[in-house]
């Protein structure tokens, strides 16, 4: 059985590599892989052997939380007449998996239900309910707290608060260094407790903002796996000791140790570790959000027939078999089969192509789409989690759960450089006092230790870098998410385009007009005058080319449309018949000559219309989706680069092989169902190649989430866009190369950042550990190191600046 949950309480990779660690041990469990990005947990467990409990009882003993999706609803409930029912109503109600409490009030005639709403819909509810012989009616949702703040909003505004108290602190602490006068009353050589006392003062608030570091860091060490935040909270917490133990002996009398006081080294860690962390935040993908824009397609009501009576009902309360009115304009509410009138359907937001589908009795349909034209009754066949969106909402998870494999290398880092440190630091104090030295002496090297090997340049060296880089590709049009987007952008050999509205422009236009003894205008006047009352897709191309010509309408009467083959109407005393192949076929009329016409157009991927005046073929009017401008540069750009281009579509094959030979594209894969999008992407991967999806459809979401690197469009729609690790703003094909080359110049920067980073904690922590001492040389206390500390930082901030060179 599969399953995933949502974790609670991971704050770095070494969180994640305990749970995932712990869980697979567990007898009964097949594997266990868990996402930091997304803080999810995605178990493959054997059901004879393990539940759900046994699970979620491991992750908290692991020191973590199972967070459910739990939500408090009141419903009113109306046939209860005494207690005998109320209790009923609750009996059956905690029946139902996922209803964690159920509460009636039989004065109030109100049910007060929680639930797991990844378990429990509406709709079970109220079924559980009318089958016990009530009704169930929906009010306002319960708020059980008020709507918590996003993690980047918390960490922004304890930065903000660190920043207030740090900045003085810094003043009162580093400004007689350089000259900058001090009150008499809080001036070290003066009032050397007053500015001991102010320090403390200013330093508490700062480490209760930070509490989330000690919390997490303590309850790793006990633990004994410690993790980035228990290395921040040993450091802090000695420095702060240190000083209280150096603010007591100023008490005693002893003023020299004014000038020993480490209280902004323990502040100056803390606030510049939260501003890391809130860059790290700023520069995660907004992966949740690509799924509620999914879910947000779908209506919230339905119009079905039940009992001979037209009844609007909540979607959720769909079930299959219901008959369901639609509208033109309206959104389908399920998946279906059409039992009554016809219509065309606008399925371009799930299936990406740009021509509404005609659709008759007998013609499956889908949830999300768009009824364009007509008027028609379906049957619902597939409801809630079976329909194609759902499928394609639970792609997209399964896709974006997977683990990136940058993670891996920050797993191994983590892993192994805070509890070497510790180890180090412990060595280092425990060496010195066995060679004889005080246990301040031994302290100052422990903190020291600590403090400069504390990882605020190895926390910023690659958020700092991302948010350049990314800042800069926005001014270049090219929208990049995160880390992990640039960790693999330059390493991409095969790019996959989607071919509508990504290649093409994503809307059909006339492209040809072939006549025999009318004139190219005067054939386009009679279409575009018969199709102005169709409505037809196809049909609206047409209209739009005359009236870009700005070429006079023609009055019309009787107008006829059939349904699958095209329209009959009648134009100045002429009959005339507009449509496709059948409808010619049907009139007994014949295709001559313009048969090898229409099979070219056909051949290069156009839809041949055919037009008949007085049962002769007069005519073809071809519609095409054209290639976009700038498509074939763009390929030409990215093979001079040596990546090989890839096009998917849902087309026939002879219609796509014609638009990739126009543009020069390397690999066609064309008939291929929305659904199977990432499929295709993944037996691409499995060749070992490293690959970039580009589309703009809500369809191709799940193959923009499976690929190395997903690249949306920027005038495509929201989904995709929140899907992709990468946004062309102006959808100009040609960015994608661009992309390409800021991703290299960036993980450049990224890795000469981390060199710095690194080296400087190669170098700093033997120095910290008193190598130097032991030759003669200076010993380097905590106030040293916490400003080579802060120095690093800069360092890699100066680093990351040089990007803004960067030119597309």
């Amino acid at each position: 059985m599969n399953k995933k949950y949502k974790i609670g309480g991971m704050t770095c990779s070494a969180c994640s590599n305990r749970v995932e660690r712990g869980v697979k041990k567990m007898d009964g469990i097949v594997d266990a892989n868990v996402n930091l990005t997304t803080e999810t947990l995605t178990v493959n467990f054997d059901e004879n052997k393990l539940n759900e409990q046994d699970i979620e009882k491991k992750v908290n003993d692991l020191g973590y939380t199972v967070v459910k999706n739990t939500k408090v609803h009141t419903y009113k409930v109306e046939g209860m007449t005494c207690s005998a029912c109320s209790n009923r109503v609750e009996r059956v109600t905690k029946k139902i998996d996922g209803v964690i409490d159920s509460v009636v009030n039989l004065t109030t005639e109100k049910l007060t239900i929680t639930i797991d709403e990844d378990l429990v819909t509406y709709g079970d509810i109220k079924r559980t309910v009318e089958k016990a012989g009530y009704k169930l009616i929906r009010e306002e949702e319960v708020k059980v707290e008020k709507k918590k703040k996003s993690d980047k909003e918390k960490l922004f505004i304890r930065f903000i608060a660190s920043i207030i108290f740090t900045l003085p602190l810094l003043i009162i602490t580093m400004g007689h260094m350089v000259g900058m006068p001090l009150p008499h009353i809080i001036d070290p050589m003066m009032n050397p407790m007053n500015f001991a006392l102010v320090q403390l003062v200013l330093t508490i608030p700062v480490m209760i903002i930070g509490y989330r570091f000690y919390y997490v860091g303590t309850k790793n060490l006990i633990k004994l796996s410690p993790n980035m935040d228990s290395l921040i909270t040993v450091g802090t917490i000695a420095a702060f000791i240190y000083s209280l133990f150096g603010t007591y002996k100023i008490y005693n009398g002893d003023s020299s140790y004014a000038m020993h006081l480490y209280y902004e080294a323990a502040v100056t860690i803390l606030t510049l570790i939260t501003l890391g962390k809130y860059l790290e935040a700023v520069s995660k993908g907004k992966t949740s959000e690509a799924i509620k824009k999914l879910m947000g397609l779908v209506p919230k009501t339905a119009t079905i027939i039940r009992d001979n009576k037209e009844l609007i009902i909540p979607i959720d309360e769909v079930i299959v078999g219901d008959i369901v009115l639609v509208k033109p304009g309206e959104k389908l509410p399920v998946d279906g089969e059409v039992v009554e009138g016809s219509t065309a359907v606008d399925e371009s937001m799930l299936t990406g192509e740009s021509i509404p589908v005609e659709k008759t009795v007998g013609s499956k349909v889908v949830g999300a789409s768009i009824n364009k034209t007509g008027f028609i009754k379906y049957k619902a066949t597939k409801v809630g989690k079976d329909t194609a969106l759902a499928q394609i909402i639970k792609l997209v998870e399964d896709a974006q759960g997977s683990k990136a494999p940058i993670a891996k290398m920050a797993d191994i880092i983590s892993s192994y450089f805070v509890p070497i440190v510790i180890g180090l630091a412990i060595f280092a104090a425990i060496a010195w006092l066995i060679a004889g030295e005080t246990p301040v002496f031994a302290l100052t090297i422990f903190i020291s230790v600590l403090v400069i090997a504390c990882p605020c340049a190895l926390g910023l060296a690659t958020p700092t870098a991302i948010m350049v880089g990314t800042g800069k590709g926005a001014e270049n049009g090219v929208l990049i998410k995160g880390g992990e987007a640039l960790e693999i952008t330059h390493k991409v050999d095969t790019i996959v385009f989607d071919k509508t509205g990504t290649i093409t422009e994503g809307k059909p236009k006339v492209t040809d007009i072939i006549t025999t003894d009318y004139s190219k205008d005067e054939i386009l006047i009679i279409a575009a005058s018969a199709e102005k009352g169709s409505e037809h897709p196809l049909g609206e191309a047409i209209v739009r080319e005359a009236e870009e010509r700005g070429l006079e309408f023609k009055g019309i009467e009787n107008f006829d449309a059939i349904p699958g083959h095209g329209i009959k109407v009648n134009i100045e005393n002429k009959t005339i018949l507009l449509g496709n192949l059948k409808l010619m076929k049907e009139n007994y009329i014949e295709v001559g000559s313009l048969g090898k016409e229409s099979d070219r157009l056909a051949n290069e991927g156009k839809t041949p219309m055919y037009i008949a005046i007085d049962n002769k073929l007069e005519g073809i009017v071809a519609v095409a989706d054209t290639v976009k401008a700038s498509s074939k540069e763009a390929i030409e750009n990215l093979h001079n680069m040596g990546i090989k281009v890839a096009m998917i579509t849902g087309d026939n094959k002879k219609t796509a092989e014609a638009i990739a030979k126009q543009v020069g594209i390397d690999i066609v894969l064309s008939e291929v169902l929305p659904e199977d999008k990432a499929n295709e992407v993944k037996k691409l991967q499995g060749e070992n190649k490293k690959v970039a999806m580009v589309g703009d459809g809500i369809n191709d979401a799940p193959a923009l989430a499976q690929a190395d690197i997903g690249i949306a469009i920027g005038t495509g729609t929201d989904v995709a866009i929140e899907s992709a690790d990468i946004v062309l703003m102006k959808g100009d094909l040609r960015d994608v190369s661009t992309a390409i080359k800021l991703s290299k110049a960036t993980i450049r920067n990224i890795k000469q950042n981390l060199f710095w980073a690194f080296g400087y904690n190669v170098l700093g922590i033997p120095v910290a550990m008193g190598v130097l001492h032991i030759f003669g040389g200076p010993l380097l206390n905590p106030m040293i190191a916490a400003a080579a500390m802060s120095l690093s930082s800069v360092s890699v901030l100066a680093n990351a600046l040089r990007l803004k060179r960067f030119k597309a």
